[in-house]
């Protein structure tokens, strides 16, 4: 969302959960030329702003934590029912393109919905 709508909208990230930067989410960012090693995965509560007109959610936990902060906000909440590809087991390659196919159904559903950038 960055990448594509950053110059035009404020965009942010958060996660339904702590934790570390998957090194498959580098890998298969960087094969379309986005760096996201020095991206920090942060909650919903380490969020620096709390005004946004739209929340996209891609996972039901994620969901729920959109709807709670908003409960008094006037915004948006969109669900994207998105596969886990963290779920893959097997090689390397297999696992690679369980990620490639999540990052090119997000990004062909950013684009339908916000237009081309």
């Amino acid at each position: 969302m960055k990448h594509l709508y950053g110059t035009v909208a404020y965009v942010d990230s958060a996660g339904a959960r702590e934790g570390a930067l998957d090194g498959f989410v580098i890998a298969v960012m960087q094969e379309i030329d986005i760096d996201m090693s020095r991206h920090h995965p942060k909650s919903f509560e380490e969020l620096s702003d709390n005004y946004f007109n739209v929340i996209i959610a891609l996972s039901p936990e994620a969901q729920h934590h959109a709807v709670e902060l908003t409960r008094t906000l006037a915004c948006d909440v969109e669900f994207w029912n998105t596969f886990d590809p963290t779920m893959v087991e097997g090689s390397r390659e297999k696992r690679l393109e369980a990620y490639r196919m999540v990052r090119d159904q997000i990004k062909a559903r950013l684009i339908k919905r916000f237009g081309t950038p």
